[in-house]
């Protein structure tokens, strides 16, 4: 039995990140779907393991941890020598990493994870959306996009050559994004548009979403 336990939900953004980690990184898990239309993360037992209630929890033997990216960390550098290497061993490239995770997760995710609300999650949920906040966080993406056009312009990847923790962190919003109306942000600047097309056909993240129930 796989001794590491993933307890979230398969739509979730945040849930997505840890298990598309795991998939790259080869490693088995077992998987914990916490109903959110329920409630299930605010309560007990999954309120233990995450007081914060959200999504995802992760369970390694006795190491419990929560905030994905925290997890991925972990996840890359405990299974270092598994599956695909999501890292660099060269302090100059770390530093680059470390650049782009940092513009990932305060500029494009704080963005990126409202338009996922808006044009993905309340139209599973059929929450009306508000048009107001579309436009304005469209507006702030497509200034973020031409930050990572020239990025992408002189690099495959964020933090190089190879596809990294920094690439990977955006799947799971392009998930959402890239079936709603803000595609077009993408497709219309090239460079970002054969990146995304480069990292959505990972086979790793075909897994991720095959466990999004049809």
């Amino acid at each position: 039995m796989a001794t590491i336990k993933v307890h979230g939900s398969p739509y979730s953004t945040a849930t997505m990140r840890v298990t598309a980690t795991l998939y790259e990184k080869q490693i088995e898990f077992e998987f914990f779907n916490i109903n959110m239309r329920n409630g299930e993360h605010k309560k007990e037992p999954f309120i233990s393991l995450n007081p914060f209630g959200q999504v995802p929890a992760f369970e390694d033997g006795d190491l419990k941890l929560f905030e994905s990216r925290a997890i991925t960390q972990y996840i890359n550098h405990e299974y270092a020598d598994k599956g695909t290497k999501l890292t660099s061993s060269d302090s100059k490239k770390l530093a680059i990493m470390g650049v782009w995770s940092e513009v990932e997760s305060h500029h494009f995710d704080q963005v990126a994870s409202k338009l996922v609300w808006e044009l993905g999650i309340k139209t599973l949920f059929g929450i009306p959306l508000d048009p107001k906040i579309v436009e304005e966080n469209e507006a702030k993406l497509d200034s973020i996009l031409d930050v990572y056009e020239k990025r992408l312009s002189e690099s495959k990847y964020f933090g190089g050559d190879s596809f990294t923790l920094v690439d990977l962190h955006h799947l799971p919003p392009l998930h959402y994004l890239m079936k709603s109306q803000s595609k077009k942000l993408f497709e219309s600047r090239p460079h970002v548009s054969a990146w995304v097309a480069d990292i959505t056909a990972r086979p790793a993240w075909s897994e991720v979403l095959a466990m999004i129930p049809n």
